[in-house]
């Protein structure tokens, strides 16, 4: 498991009761529907490249291998961004994808 950065880990030291809050609240909404673990994590990492949040989307992109998606499901939740949010928008979102894959070749047909 990578480093979580500083601030995450102050954060969880200074407040661990509002931490535990937090995450109790993830485990629940990540169990709220029927939704599996690998279609979770790539409507996360989604979320957070339409957002512009880089350690979020490096963090889900991640949870999305380990949950077994594949590089080329992980490309394609970046290009469905190219009619919502733009060109510059999905380009920084498959860089990013990029960085998780560590720029791995497409898988063979």
């Amino acid at each position: 498991m990578p480093k979580l950065p500083k601030a995450f880990e102050q954060f969880k030291a200074e407040y661990p009761e509002v931490f535990a809050a937090y995450q109790r609240l993830g485990d629940v909404t990540l169990e709220a529907g029927p939704l599996d673990g690998k279609t979770r994590e790539l409507v996360k990492l989604g979320i957070s490249l339409g957002a512009g949040m880089e350690g979020a989307a490096h963090s889900h992109g991640r949870r999305a291998r380990e949950q077994g998606a594949t590089p080329e499901e992980m490309r394609h939740v970046a290009l469905l961004a190219l009619t919502t949010l733009g060109f510059p928008t999905m380009m920084r979102g498959l860089l990013w994808v990029e960085d998780v894959l560590g720029k791995e070749q497409p898988e063979a047909a």
